[in-house]
């Protein structure tokens, strides 16, 4: 066990954990961040709809926010985190690789996994031309052929979104799209064609979508995919800890980030809020502040 004892330790190095490590840095705590260096976004080209930020590549943001915080003593690590457990000073952290760390308080930022469709080809477009965000993509396909991936309401939900950027949507199912008569309707009420075909692989070049091969031969082309088959926590360490998780997997959070355990915090895509960029990293400043301010307290008393 390390004799040194953090103010916080910060699991996850993104957008979210990266800002919060900024805000505390300033408020002069010590503070270590423990990052596995798997990023949600590390197949995208460019991040969009972060101010001042915008079409910047994701491994360039790290890297600045990384040399920002650096600056402000922050410690930083590229490890996985396996465990933590309550102490006297607050919490024990545990490290892959053995080394364990004590924190007086915990911010947990691990993030999610997307549940990439099994389709032959994804692999090569995955993040330049297949996504799962159009807040984050929409835009660069406006106008122009896209397919949805989905079944039932949430795959009717993101095809009937979709319109916003394009007049040109198709929901393609791989299969029964398990959709209601009322989803049915909706969708041809918009001019919105359901293809429940198996699709044999996706075609393109350069990881631009070319065209979807369905099993019977017949090809449909577009310029573009968006699923909606969601996603799971990346990190078992939330539940183990005992954070409340919704039904939809997200970690619960209450006022300022704060999760049902005493001194656990939660921000960014793993907790339950809008899964966005600039959003998590205001969660991130918001769970810092409200930190901090727990640790003024105690310090004062």
């Amino acid at each position: 066990m390390s004799t040194d004892l953090y103010d916080v330790i910060v699991v996850g190095g993104g957008p979210a954990g990266l800002s919060a490590a900024l805000v505390l840095g300033r408020c002069r705590r010590k503070v270590l961040v423990c990052d596995a260096g798997n990023p949600r976004n590390a197949a995208s080209e460019a991040m969009h709809g972060f101010l001042s930020r915008d079409g910047v590549n994701p491994a360039e943001f790290l890297a600045l926010a990384r040399e920002e915080v650096k600056a402000y003593g922050v410690e930083l690590r590229q490890e996985t985190v396996m465990n933590a457990a309550g102490c006297s000073a607050g919490f024990d952290v545990e490290l892959l690789d053995g080394p364990r760390f004590r924190a007086r308080k915990l911010l947990l930022a691990t993030g999610v996994v997307d549940r990439v469709p099994s389709l032959a080809g994804i692999e090569e477009l995955y993040g330049k031309s297949v996504h799962h965000c159009p807040y984050c993509d929409g835009w660069e396909y406006a106008d122009a052929a896209i397919a949805v991936y989905g079944r039932g309401a949430s795959g009717t939900v993101l095809a009937l979104r979709m319109k916003t950027w394009s007049k040109d949507i198709v929901l393609c199912s791989n299969g029964a799209a398990k959709l209601s008569a009322k989803e049915r309707e909706q969708l041809k009420q918009h001019g919105i064609d359901v293809y429940e075909k198996r699709i044999s692989r996706l075609e393109g070049t350069s990881g631009k979508l070319e065209q979807i091969v369905f099993e019977d031969g017949t090809c449909l082309p577009r310029r573009a995919l968006f699923f909606s088959t969601g996603n799971v926590q990346r990190s078992k360490l939330p539940a183990a800890i005992g954070c409340t998780v919704t039904r939809k997997g997200q970690v619960k959070t209450s006022r300022g980030q704060r999760s049902s355990v005493k001194g656990v915090w939660v921000c960014g895509d793993a907790a339950e809020d809008t899964q966005y960029v600039i959003v998590a990293a205001a969660e991130g400043a918001k769970a810092a502040m409200g930190i901090n301010q727990e640790l003024q307290a105690e310090d004062q008393s």
